[in-house]
This record gives C-alpha cells, sequence and structure tokens, in this order.
C-alpha cells in the first residue's frame, strides 16, 4: 500500500501545506488506497528532496506532489484527466502553475513572514518539537523561507503589492469557476485536487489575511470547497 508522508494536520484540515493537501486529496479523487504514518521530524529529514510530501509505494520513492501524481498515472492509470481534450489539459496546466508558482508565493509571505501570519504557523508546523530544536529550528525555518521569497522575487516587493498580486489570482481563480462544479466542467480532475488544497487553506484557516478577505468575497469559492469536502473527505 502507497505510504504519504506529510506534515500532521492543522488548523482543522487535512494539511496546512497546500501540497500535502493536494496529494492526499488526489489520491482520494483517484480512489487509490495508501496510508498516512503518525508525522515525525525524521520523516523530513529523510526526505528524499528535504520537503513534504513524498511517497513510498513498494521498493519505490518519489517526492513532489506534482511528480508523485506523474508517477501514479503512470503506475496505476490516469482516473481523473483522461477524459479532457488536449486544449483542456493545456488550460489546466497554466491554472496550476499559477496557483503553485504564484499564488503560493504570496500564501507562503502571509504566513511564514507577516506576524500574524508566523503566531499561527509556528505552532501547526512545531508544536511537537522539543527543546533546544523548538527554539533554534523555527527562526531558522522562518529566515530559510524568506530567503526563498527573495529568490522567486515575490519577497522583493512590499506587503501591499504581494497581496495585490496574490488577489489577482484569486478574483481570476473565482472568475473560471464561476458556476461551475468543477474547474474544467461538470467533471472533477487532478486540478481540482490542487485548487482544494489552495482554497481551503486560505478560506478555512484562522489568519485573517488580505488573501483571505479576497477569496471570501467569491461565494462560489467556499461552495466549491465544500463540494470537495463532501465528496471525498466525507
Amino acid at each position: 500500500m502507497i505510504q504519504l508522508y506529510q506534515f500532521a494536520p492543522a488548523f482543522g484540515l487535512p494539511n496546512a501545506s497546500p501540497f500535502c493537501m493536494k496529494l492526499e486529496t488526489y489520491l482520494r479523487m483517484a480512489g487509490l488506497p495508501f496510508e498516512i504514518p503518525r508525522f515525525k521530524l525524521q520523516q523530513l529529514q529523510g526526505a528524499p528532496k528535504g520537503k513534504m510530501p513524498y511517497i513510498a509505494d513498494g521498493s519505490h520513492t518519489v517526492s513532489d506532489s506534482g511528480l508523485i501524481i506523474d508517477y501514479l498515472k503512470a503506475t496505476y492509470g490516469d482516473m481523473l484527466d483522461s477524459w479532457m481534450t488536449v486544449e483542456q489539459r493545456a488550460v489546466a496546466l497554466a491554472w496550476q502553475r499559477l496557483l503553485e508558482e504564484h499564488l503560493y508565493w504570496a500564501v507562503l509571505y502571509t504566513r511564514w513572514i507577516e506576524p500574524e501570519g508566523w503566531v499561527l504557523t509556528k505552532p501547526a508546523f512545531f508544536a511537537g518539537m522539543s527543546a533546544p530544536l523548538s527554539w533554534i529550528v523555527p527562526p531558522l525555518a522562518r529566515r530559510g523561507m524568506a530567503k526563498e521569497l527573495n529568490g522567486h522575487g515575490m519577497g522583493r516587493h512590499s506587503s501591499e503589492e504581494i497581496h495585490a498580486l496574490g488577489c489577482r489570482d484569486i478574483t481570476a481563480l473565482a472568475d473560471f469557476l464561476g458556476d461551475k462544479p468543477y474547474l474544467m466542467g461538470e467533471q472533477p480532475c487532478s486540478l481540482d485536487a490542487v485548487a482544494y488544497g489552495f482554497l481551503a487553506n486560505l478560506l478555512w484557516v484562522p489568519l485573517e489575511s488580505a488573501l483571505k478577505q479576497q477569496a471570501q468575497k467569491y461565494p462560489q469559492l467556499e461552495r466549491y470547497c465544500q463540494r470537495m469536502k463532501s465528496r471525498y473527505y466525507a
């Protein structure tokens, strides 16, 4: 059986990491049996690329949520995306990139850099850590995130600019969803696993960020998250 290694649940969500939640949601959507071992710091230290999530499937260990899904499709079949046309697949990939390569960095900033977000983020990811690691690791991780943000470019902007960039992404996603049940139409696809992981982590986390406030302006996003939760996490 597939072993899914990810952070412990937090904020009342399956995971506080959009990428971990994306992968768990995909496994549920695809109907693939899996287990989640209880999170221990050693799992992160032993992660193939130093990040969560990763899976162990027999003799295969695969890291990175996108590469893991590629592996699962190649190994077990494409249960979610086979119905889409070439054009639909291209559109879905573009939306995935917007979420994972742009909106992600704005969300990261509100959680790890802004003081209000760090107050919630620190215990969500490091609550189980004992001293002296609990004194050392969280500030090091936070500085590491700030460095990654700066390297990406998002961290070079002001707070107001970062909020504006993230809010434009959210508005675009809400406009694209409209009154459709799923992002690409009547049927769910792997893009919905990505979107749900991000939107639930905006709407249902107790952090009153500018991004959350923007998402709350669009009732279709809340309805979409409730639809995904009811169908795959009942």
